[in-house]
């Protein structure tokens, strides 16, 4: 991808595991099933990137999680997609007003954090020294999801010698952006009324909108000069604070995206309408006992698109985004059992384009579908995503799919990202050894073809207890002792073309 796209989703170390119950009272570890073990990736705008792998790598998992419909275990999840100010999350404000607690206690959990490390070069025991790095890793991480926030909101002010000052300039600024993007919203909104026929038709009506927008910008253009004024301020802090050597430290890891780990269940229900999510299973996942037009406009109506089921500009609305997505108006008082299984994606696909997201997860969204309807399904996809500017993360096991629609592929493996790069760069240049079987295994119809059909030989192991090193030593062809003992680290091989696999260099 361009470097100057702009990220959509950029998710940091992302961790899930879920905990398995104990068999008896005398076992004291607890163990987990390590379903997503710390990935990290941007998602860029406007781009469709395809996500591949065996069943049980975690595919689904990341895609849910990601949405938060699974808490996540560690890691952040950054959503550029609305500004901080418009969401306005309560995480924002609690970070703001404790930061004269929390930066001396993360000064203190680094110093200790620091000692550890130090310690590390003291240990000659090869047991010792593995316990210790384990438990200097599991430290970092609570480290990083504990302040990581905070560096993000305050930057380069951490610095400063009166941390109360901070919070108090950082506050009154972030509620002077707020009000100021609620002013947007409301002149949006009324904005949008005027073009009702129902407001139109009546002068009374047109003049009473008018007012009201007329008052919202002056009252808008008072609250810019407001946030301008505040900013300001804040600059102006930040100039008292350059000369320390850790300003510049800090200032770097400023970042504005909204932290979708750290927001509370409300909030994220606010979201839903950015972040869809398209299921694998169109049957199971739409209520049998609501009709097409009810399924598709729940959402409208959970997030206030319209103000009751009853209106004439309600059903256009539903019967519209019914036919953007290749069904007949008249199937909007039908059941999902009337229909078949191509047509009842199809009314997933419109329940999630109903709330113009900007983000769509289609998980498996055509691996329950007939080849020829796979076509006509994955064609909609395409022209949905011209037409709307939509982003997809297209999660599926099936590369020949992935290739048709994806601009990047990200190749998983027990819970991890093993390969990522253009589409192109996956397909005629593999550089880890599972993407090489995968490729390998596809079915091909040349029989003028040299290139024989390798089957990947033995079962993925526990995500319990994964092995140790590289994950995929006790499968790949090419392994040799420092895979068995060394994770390899992910690293850019060309522009775009990312791998963790020793055999390519460190």
């Amino acid at each position: 991808m361009a470097k100057n796209q702009k990220v959509l989703l950029k998710v940091q170390n992302l961790k899930k595991h879920f905990p398995l119950k104990k068999r008896s009272i005398f076992q004291k570890e607890q163990l987990f099933i390590k379903a997503n073990d710390g990935i990290s990736i941007d998602i860029f705008e406007g781009e469709t990137l395809g996500l591949v792998g065996e069943s049980g790598c975690g595919k689904s998992t990341f895609g849910r999680t990601i949405l938060q419909l699974y808490d996540q275990t560690e890691g952040n999840t950054l959503f550029y997609g609305r500004t901080l100010a418009e969401v306005a999350p309560k995480y924002v404000v609690e970070v703001i007003k404790t930061l004269s607690k929390q930066y001396p206690a993360y000064l203190a959990d680094k110093k200790a954090l620091d000692a550890l490390v130090d310690s590390l070069s003291k240990v000659s025991d090869d047991l010792a020294k593995s316990q210790l790095e384990s438990k200097i890793e599991k430290e970092t991480a609570r480290l990083e999801n504990k302040y990581k926030n905070m560096f993000r909101i305050a930057g380069g002010l951490l610095t400063s010698s009166d941390l109360k000052k901070v919070s108090h300039v950082l506050l009154s600024e972030f509620k002077i952006k707020q009000k100021e993007a609620k002013l947007r919203l409301k002149l949006v909104k009324a904005e949008v009324r005027l073009t009702d026929p129902k407001v139109l038709a009546n002068k009374a009506s047109v003049s009473k909108v008018d007012d009201q927008i007329a008052k919202l910008k002056t009252e808008l253009a008072l609250t810019h000069e407001a946030v301008e004024k505040a900013s300001k301020v804040v600059k102006e802090l930040k100039d008292t604070c350059r000369n320390n050597a850790l300003f510049n430290l800090y200032e770097e890891q400023m970042d504005d995206g909204i932290d979708l780990s750290k927001l509370s269940t409300e909030e994220v229900r606010l979201l839903r309408q950015d972040i869809q999510i398209i299921f694998q299973d169109p049957y199971s996942s739409l209520n049998p006992r609501l009709t097409v037009g009810q399924i598709i406009g729940e959402g409208l109506l959970a997030h206030n698109f319209f103000k009751n089921a009853n209106s004439k500009e309600y059903t256009d609305y539903i019967t519209d985004v019914m036919e953007k997505c290749g069904l007949a108006p008249y199937f909007i008082h039908r059941y999902p059992h009337q229909f078949s299984g191509g047509q009842r994606q199809r009314i997933g696909i419109a329940r999630a384009l109903a709330l113009n997201p900007r983000f769509i997860v289609c998980d498996e969204a055509v691996s329950a579908l007939d080849v020829s309807i796979q076509s006509q399904i994955i064609n909609l996809l395409i022209d949905l995503k011209k037409d709307n500017n939509l982003t997809y993360l297209f999660i599926t096991h099936d590369l020949s799919v992935v290739k048709f629609i994806s601009d990047r592929i990200g190749v998983m493996y027990l819970g991890n990202m093993v390969e990522l790069g253009s589409s192109d760069q996956i397909f005629a240049n593999p550089l880890h050894p599972y993407t090489e079987a995968l490729l390998e295994a596809i079915p091909r119809t040349d029989v003028e073809s040299n290139q024989e059909l390798t089957i990947l030989e033995g079962d993925i192991p526990s995500p319990i207890k994964p092995p140790k090193g590289c994950k995929f030593h006790t499968r790949c062809k090419y392994a040799f002792d420092k895979c068995k003992v060394v994770e390899p680290i992910w690293q850019e091989i060309e522009p775009g073309h990312f791998v963790a696999c020793h055999l390519r260099g460190e």
